[in-house]
Formats: C-alpha cells, sequence, structure tokens
C-alpha cells in the first residue's frame, strides 16, 4: 500500500493594526499551522517596520493599498478601531482577498451590508472574530441547548460586567466617541448579539437603554477635559422570534465578581454558563445544570472541545479556532459560520438599540432573511 502526504500551501496574511492585532492575530497566526504573517500595517511606516522586524515579518506598510498589492498577501485581517473598518475591508474585498475582521463590524448597518454583498460579489471568504463560539464552556452550553436539557425556554438572562472603563482617569480616546464606533454596546454588545442569535435564536423586538457613568475624561492631545459621548452601560430587553424574553445588561465600568454570566430557565431545567476570570474574558467558563428543582450541579466539558493548547491569553486560543474555520473556508471555497452575515446581524441589532434608547420605545426587528435581500 503507497501513501502520499499532501501538503497544502501556507496562506499569507496581513495584519491590519496593531493594537489587540499585535496581542492577538499576529501570535495567533503564527501558531495555527496553515497560515503565515507576511505583511504589517500601521500609520506610521517607522511603528510598521519596527513591529514588522519584532516578529519577523517581512513586509511593513503605511497603507491599505500597498498591502493589497503584495502578490504573497492572499488575505487580510483587520483589527483597527472600527471606524476604520469599512473603508480598509472594502479595498481589501474588492482586490479579492480574503477577510478577516474584528467586531464590531462597521460603524452601521448600512456600511455592513454592503461589504456583506461585495464579499460576496468578489467570492471571497471573509469572516468576522465572533470567538465566543470557538470557547469550551459555550460549546458544551450550545450543545445542552441543542439536545434539549431545559425544555421549554422561559427566560433567559445575562449579564456582561468588567471594569477596563472604571478607572475614570483613564484618558479619552476613539472608544469615547460616537462617530468612531466606541462604547460598551458596540465593543461587547457586539459579540452577545452573536452569541445569542447563535444559542437561541433571532430577536423578534428590543428596548434598550444606554447610560454613561463618567461622563468626562482627560484627552491626552490638549490635557483638557472632553465630553464622553459614548455608553459605558446597556440595559437591554429583548424578545426572542418564539417568544422568550431574554433580560442582558453589560458595563465596562463595574467591579463585579461575575464578569460573565449566561443563565437560561425552562420547563424541565435551567443550565448556567459564567466565569469569574478577571483578567480574561475567555478563560474561566464553567457550565452548571439543574432539572426537575434539584440543585445545580456542574457538568464536564468534554476533551475534545477543549483548547488543545492553553495559551496565558485565552484570546488567542479562541482566535486560532477562528482562524481554522476561515481556513477550512478558503480551502473549500465556501462561505462558513460566522461570516459577514452574521456580522450584519450583530450591527442590525446594535443600530436599533441606538434608535430605542433615543426614542425610548420597543423596536421591532425586521425579518432577517428579507432584510439581507
Amino acid at each position: 500500500m503507497v501513501c502520499t502526504l499532501h501538503t497544502q500551501k501556507k496562506i499569507g496574511v496581513a495584519i491590519v493594526g496593531t493594537g489587540f492585532g499585535q496581542k492577538v492575530h499576529i501570535p495567533g497566526f503564527k501558531a495555527h499551522h496553515r497560515t503565515e504573517v507576511v505583511a504589517v500595517y500601521h500609520r506610521d511606516i517607522n511603528t510598521a517596520k519596527a513591529i514588522a522586524q519584532a516578529h519577523d515579518i517581512p513586509h511593513a506598510c503605511d497603507n491599505i493599498t500597498d498591502i493589497v498589492k503584495l502578490p504573497e498577501v492572499q488575505a487580510v485581517s483587520i483589527a483597527t478601531p472600527p471606524f476604520l473598518h469599512y473603508e480598509m475591508a472594502k479595498a481589501v474585498l474588492h482586490a479579492g482577498k480574503h477577510l478577516l475582521l474584528e467586531k464590531p463590524t462597521t460603524i452601521n448597518v448600512a456600511e455592513a451590508q454592503e461589504l456583506y454583498q461585495l464579499a460576496q460579489e468578489k467570492g471571497v471568504i471573509a469572516t468576522v472574530d465572533f470567538e465566543f463560539r470557538f470557547v469550551p464552556g459555550w460549546q458544551k452550553f450550545s450543545q445542552l441547548l441543542s439536545a434539549g436539557y431545559v425544555g421549554n425556554k422561559r427566560l433567559i438572562r445575562i449579564d456582561w460586567l468588567g471594569s477596563s472603563r472604571a478607572d475614570a482617569s483613564r484618558p479619552w480616546n476613539w472608544y469615547s466617541s460616537q462617530d468612531k464606533g466606541g462604547g460598551a454596546l458596540g465593543s461587547l454588545g457586539s459579540h452577545a448579539f452573536d452569541y445569542i442569535y447563535w444559542l437561541f435564536g433571532p430577536v423578534r423586538r428590543l428596548s434598550a437603554h444606554l447610560s454613561t457613568a463618567i461622563p468626562t475624561r482627560i484627552d491626552p492631545a490638549s490635557g483638557e477635559s472632553k465630553p464622553v459621548e459614548t455608553d459605558d452601560t446597556c440595559v437591554l430587553a429583548l424578545e426572542l422570534a418564539d417568544g422568550t424574553p431574554c433580560q442582558l445588561t453589560i458595563s465596562a465600568v463595574v467591579h463585579a465578581p461575575r464578569t460573565h454570566w449566561l443563565e437560561v430557565y425552562g420547563d424541565r431545567g435551567t443550565l448556567v454558563l459564567g466565569s469569574e476570570n478577571q483578567k480574561d474574558y475567555i478563560h474561566g467558563f464553567q457550565v452548571w445544570g439543574s432539572q426537575q428543582g434539584t440543585a445545580l450541579t456542574e457538568i464536564e466539558i468534554p476533551q475534545n472541545l477543549l483548547f488543545p493548547h492553553n495559551h496565558a491569553d485565552g484570546r488567542i486560543s479562541a482566535f486560532i479556532r477562528v482562524v481554522d474555520q476561515w481556513v477550512q473556508g478558503i480551502d473549500r471555497q465556501q462561505q462558513l459560520i460566522p461570516s459577514l452575515r452574521e456580522g450584519v446581524y450583530s450591527q442590525l441589532l446594535m443600530d436599533l438599540s441606538h434608535q430605542s434608547h433615543k426614542t425610548g420605545s420597543w423596536v421591532d426587528v425586521p425579518n432577517w432573511e428579507s432584510f439581507l435581500n
């Protein structure tokens, strides 16, 4: 019997954005066996060159046009602030390069929908970094829900509480600007809307109240106090398409012992997914369940769902799985989930949340398939 070893070529990836990109994207792509970081972008060419040298990356660029012209670049990963996503992603897609985009997708749903349609036209594989879909505890939680562990859902409660913006001395930056896509709703709500759709299905209508606990921050450029235009706490009520009520509370300015907690109550049982990890929003999730009114007991996460390698920064472990899904899509030339389609949905719910907050009323969510078409 003769065996032949089939070696697949590595995919050349350019990293655009070097904050989260340098912390998570570069190590994630370097760790994946099918990707090679061949270029890096920073708006300052000297910084780009320094980062490239530090990470042994061949090309350094200070504009997106030069990035997409490089023949070694088959795919581009964008990790810049949200207000830069639309124009950069559009340039990548027009060049026929595959795209990995950080969330929130864009500044508004019209931009997100345009990117989705452009990716379809160009036949490229585009994904959004919705990494909770790939975290072991979340995957076990999803399996239990799909198996009917809780029965008919009666109530869903979600709390995502953190202190990343709790320090009032933290300076003003793009996160404080509405026009630049800042705020807790964009940063965390974009994830929450995606995993609610994944775990529980579409939303029928919603009501949102957004607030700002720290109204001003010091602008490092001027040294003067500058108004914060964005939310740091969001309280939302959702009614799912199947009628289930869902409460969602998000805050970036509180010190809470339970950082991220999902509770699902049904007519047969209860499921809880939660983490008390203050340092890492990926590691630390556990699953508990009970049926027929018994006490909650921890449910073991099976070995096959665990990360094969636990990076000290859990974001890298989850990101590698996002990359793996993306690479599979590129190999098969087939859009996989999550794609830009899920990015459009998340952006739609964020836009409707802002609308609900401004009007002080419930807002209906349009039929998803009709909206996309």
